[in-house]
């Protein structure tokens, strides 16, 4: 169940700050000789709840970098950050890559490697625990990472689903 059609933001009166998560060369080889590509995979987030990822691919780096930036501002969703963290546990799951996601106490830090880092920190969470299983592919893990904060929920969204008060939502 995703809620990605919900949660789009616009681009408008955001600060977004851009990480650049992996550049890989390209080879194609023709009869010519060897071509060389680039594809590079950023993260663009404000830090405060907002991130969004994109692919760019171009005969340079800087080009396909900034390629890659104006394709993440293109796709830019809302999660929930409660605190600092996150509201509660996460699996989810992209082609080979599988992700989990624990919120963590104040002072813990971001737990994660690599891609998932990337995404997590242009999120805005600064203590939670990640790990990620199977596939390293930076592409799938960022999709992985992506597609499970998409599936939090906090505690106010779930007491509007359900119909009920907050106070509910927490003591049964």
């Amino acid at each position: 169940m995703s809620n990605t059609n919900i949660r789009r933001v616009k681009t408008t009166d955001l600060d977004l700050k851009e990480r650049l998560v992996a550049v890989q060369r390209v080879t194609k080889v023709t009869k010519g000789g060897r071509h060389f590509s680039f594809a590079a995979i950023v993260v663009v987030g404000n830090e405060n709840g907002i991130v969004g990822y994109g692919l760019g691919k171009a005969g340079e780096v800087a080009a396909a970098v900034a390629k890659g930036t104006e394709d993440a501002k293109k796709n830019l969703v809302k999660v929930p950050v409660f605190k600092g963290t996150i509201p509660h546990e996460q699996e989810s799951k992209f082609g080979g890559a599988q992700v989990f996601i624990k919120p963590a106490a104040p002072g813990t830090g971001v737990k994660a490697g690599g891609a998932m880092r990337a995404v997590l920190e242009s999120a805005g969470i600064h203590d939670v625990l990640a790990k990620s299983k199977g596939s390293s592919n930076p592409h799938n893990l960022v999709k992985a990472t992506v597609t499970a904060l998409l599936e939090l929920r906090d505690a106010y969204t779930v007491a509007q689903l359900r119909g009920i008060s907050m106070k509910r939502v927490f003591n049964g």
